[in-house]
């Protein structure tokens, strides 16, 4: 009995164990396997710092491959980039080789005709009809006024004309024109000194120095442009120009000088925008010294004329010039366009800085050539140049036979 009951208690405990066997066999199935474990970078310590009178000892071979193998590859040096070519600088424009100014007022004789319609024709129609009475007379009278020739010599010139058509009796279309192109002729001035006065001069201590010429003019007459094409007409004269941009209130003007400069070769003195333009105008005449150059041509500001402290300024402007040596010209632009309002302004410019002649610019295209009369005798002085259009050689030196025979035709 003892021995069956041992048996089977065997028995349990050997199937027991086998169950437990299987049981954990499934769930190690079940489970996923362990991940690998991540071997660690073996890191030496370093060698401890010998104490005084100790030798440091050496590192063991292990030590140096094991260095060896942690410390990380140097990066290597980017290349070093070629530097960068400089751009080239632009080519300098070409310089212009300006039209001769000798007989430039022939040449441009097309567009100075087209005031003749009003003018010379008007008056040449009248003066042949076959009876002159008071009516007529007083026609000729209007067409001379709103061409803008004035009152006192518009007087003039008609009772002249009435003298010479008695005289003269029969009247062929012939010698009214030879008539009618005398009287203009005479009122105009023949013989006034139109010379742009650019010679050199003797400076306040002894020395010679270039001519000087100033510009000046309201804002809108073309001042500025002008300026530039007077450089032109100077170096067509085969002459030096140093340009002097004291136009520093308007903004732009001193490029635009510049530019007009560069064109025929002459360089251009300038300051800062807004900065003292006689300090510019003093530079100007300095430089043009230094370069032992011809002639020095100023730009002014455009002052408006009603403006008593910017005309002040205008003369403190040719005063300073004036230490250096005697201004040759004071031109004054004046828009032809403006009939008897360009007589106001020259009469205050004048007062201010002794205008020694006249540039009446946009003559071409107007039938208000008589200007050219009124302000001559306005100012007593002579109408030197005339801006006959939009071309850079388009300014001319004014010749009163050329403008007769334009006004009045063949």
């Amino acid at each position: 009995m003892e021995y069956v009951i041992l048996a089977v208690v065997i028995a349990v405990v050997v199937l027991g164990a086998i169950s437990g066997l299987v049981v954990s066999g499934r769930k190690k199935k079940q489970l996923p396997p362990p991940p690998p474990a991540t071997p660690q970078p073996s890191v030496t310590a370093p060698p401890a710092e010998p104490h005084v009178g100790e030798e440091a000892e050496a590192p063991s071979d292990e030590e140096r491959r094991t260095v060896e193998d942690v410390t990380l590859p140097t990066a290597e040096a980017p290349a070093a980039e070629a530097p960068a070519a400089e751009p080239e600088a632009p080519a300098a424009p070409p310089v212009e080789v300006p039209e001769p100014t000798a007989g430039r007022l022939v040449r441009l004789r097309a567009r100075l005709s087209r005031s003749q319609n009003t003018l010379g024709k008007g008056l040449l129609n009248l003066l042949s009809r076959e009876h002159l009475d008071e009516d007529t007379w007083e026609e000729v009278e209007d067409i001379l006024l709103t061409a803008d020739v004035g009152v006192a010599p518009t007087q003039e010139l008609v009772e002249r004309l009435r003298e010479r058509v008695k005289v003269l009796g029969t009247r062929t279309p012939d010698d009214l024109r030879e008539l009618l192109r005398e009287e203009l002729l005479a009122l105009i001035g023949p013989d006034l000194d139109r010379t742009v006065h650019t010679a050199n001069g003797i400076g306040n201590g002894g020395d010679e120095i270039p001519g000087v010429v100033m510009v000046v003019g309201v804002n809108g007459t073309g001042k500025t442009t002008t300026t530039g094409k007077l450089a032109r007409v100077l170096v067509a004269d085969g002459k030096s120009v140093v340009l002097g941009a004291a136009d520093t209130f308007r903004a732009a003007a001193a490029d635009q000088l510049q530019t007009w400069g560069e064109r025929v070769g002459a360089r251009t003195v300038r300051g800062p925008e807004a900065g003292d333009p006689a300090s510019v105008a003093y530079d100007a005449v300095k430089e043009g010294i230094a370069e032992a150059a011809d002639v020095v041509l100023i730009d002014t500001a455009g002052r408006l004329h009603t403006k008593t402290g910017l005309m002040d300024e205008l003369g403190k402007v040719k005063r300073v010039v004036e230490k250096h040596g005697p201004v040759g010209e004071v031109l004054l632009v004046l828009d032809a366009t403006t009939g008897q309002n360009g007589l106001v302004q020259a009469r205050v410019f004048a007062e201010v800085v002794d205008i020694t002649g006249v540039v009446l610019t946009k003559l071409d295209g107007t039938a208000k050539g008589g200007i050219i009369v009124a302000v001559q005798r306005e100012l007593g002085v002579p109408v030197k140049l005339v801006g006959l259009g939009e071309g850079a050689d388009d300014l001319a030196p004014f010749e009163p036979k050329a403008f007769v025979d334009a006004l009045i035709g063949d």
